[in-house]
């Protein structure tokens, strides 16, 4: 079945009830890539399926009614700046196509995916202050599944407020189950790579003209460029996920200073306005931007946690807090040193934009004493750039040449040392 199939098979399947159960599991299965669904079928009986949503009204009331093969259990909670409910549920198969998705009324926005294992989240960003009037699970009748359903309304700002202070929930922890040992204190620590895929779980990055997901490319990557790293048995890798979960900016940092990373590389795939910009840019931590375009990149990087349904006032501003910190200057050059070096080791083999070294306030940098950088395959607003994003062969050839800029960076980084 083409992924057109799946599509024509939803729509008719949809007024079928849980005949659209199965019709979803077949079609998430063909349209993820490889990386990501293998494990559709082996989870398929443990967790629970959300096939549809429909999401009516104006801008004064909203409904989100969300269909369920089975009953789910659920809890919600408020968040603002901007204003956003957000739904936790337990690990959750979201068989919804685009047209489901669509925000309208008092819906700005709506984002939904995998938090950590055994927690999925949907987030609803807001024109402006809400109310909940309900929420409540309703059997749709004997063996005909489930709706969870929310009614919407418009509030004032003090009203919103209120709900703030008065709810209480759990705020999100990302599970300490990290597979990889930290290497023993005892001995010699070998040189420690981390490789960060951005994006992620209800995160989806950026989405290119012919439907890739940034968070499915930049997993891919990953992978490619730990299995070339396999060649350097001085290299030690660390991944900050291996499967489609949402990681905080804050944990990715936490992953490398836990490891004592002696570097960490965050691979992304952006996309842009001026679809005619493609080509590779590496970008290090700067307190000011080095253009407008880095600017407005790392603004976008920096609101994942926002999308993911965080709240960003429990986190102090740490971009400032390491630019403030002039003790930490010997990071920064060792940070621009490996920019450095991956151009060096792109140049005439893989496209860069003009100026292809740059530098912003980019959250996922700011460990103060790992040198680190944001590497910019190319932009999935280009429809050439996405078309080699997705040649399984252009990402070794690709990874190739970052793992031989990194064991550069390693040789010459152990030679300052000694």
């Amino acid at each position: 079945m083409s992924p057109m199939g799946c599509l024509i098979g939803r729509a008719i399947a949809r007024g079928a009830g849980l005949l659209l159960v199965s019709m979803t599991l077949v079609c998430l299965a063909i349209e993820n890539p490889p990386a990501l669904a293998g494990e559709t079928a082996q989870q398929a009986d443990s967790q629970l399926v959300a096939y549809d949503m429909r999401v009516a009204g104006d801008e004064v009331r909203t409904r989100i009614v969300i269909e369920f093969e089975r009953k789910p259990t659920f809890s919600y909670h408020l968040l603002g700046a901007p204003h956003r409910l957000v739904v936790d549920l337990p690990q959750t198969l979201f068989g919804f196509d685009d047209s489901m998705t669509q925000a309208r009324g008092l819906l700005s926005d709506i984002r939904f995916g995998l938090m950590a294992p055994g927690r999925s989240r949907m987030v609803f960003s807001a024109i402006g202050p809400i109310k909940a009037e309900m929420a409540e699970v309703i059997e749709n009748g004997p063996g005909g599944g489930y709706r969870l359903v929310f009614d919407l309304v418009a509030t004032s700002e003090r009203d919103f407020a209120a709900q703030m202070r008065s709810q209480e929930w759990e705020a999100f922890e990302p599970a300490d189950d990290d597979p990889v040992p930290v290497p023993s204190a005892v001995g010699d620590k070998p040189f420690t790579v981390v490789v960060d895929p951005g994006h992620g779980g209800i995160d989806a990055g950026a989405r290119g003209q012919k439907g890739l997901d940034e968070k499915v490319i930049t997993l891919l990557m990953a992978e490619t460029l730990k299995a070339a790293l396999k060649k350097y048995p001085d290299i030690h890798v660390v991944l900050t996920r291996s499967d489609d979960r949402f990681v905080s900016l804050g944990e990715r940092v936490r992953i490398a200073r836990q490891h004592e990373a002696d570097l960490l590389i965050s691979l992304h795939a952006d996309s842009i306005r001026l679809r005619r910009i493609r080509g590779a840019t590496v970008y290090t931590l700067s307190d000011k931007a080095s253009d407008q375009m880095a600017q407005q990149l790392a603004a976008r990087e920096n609101r994942s946690d926002l999308i993911a349904g965080l709240s960003l006032e429990e986190e102090p501003d740490a971009v400032a807090d390491i630019l403030v910190d002039l003790t930490r200057r010997e990071t920064q050059m060792f940070s621009i040193g490996m920019a450095r070096a991956v151009i060096d080791s792109f140049d005439g083999s893989i496209r860069l934009i003009n100026n292809p070294i740059r530098s912003a306030g980019f959250r996922v940098l700011r460990a103060r004493d790992v040198p680190s950088v944001l590497v910019e395959m190319g932009y999935l607003s280009n429809v050439e750039d996405e078309k080699l994003l997705r040649d399984a062969q252009w990402r070794e050839k690709a990874a190739d040449l970052l793992a031989s800029a990194i064991d550069a960076f390693r040789r010459k980084t152990r030679i300052v040392e000694d």
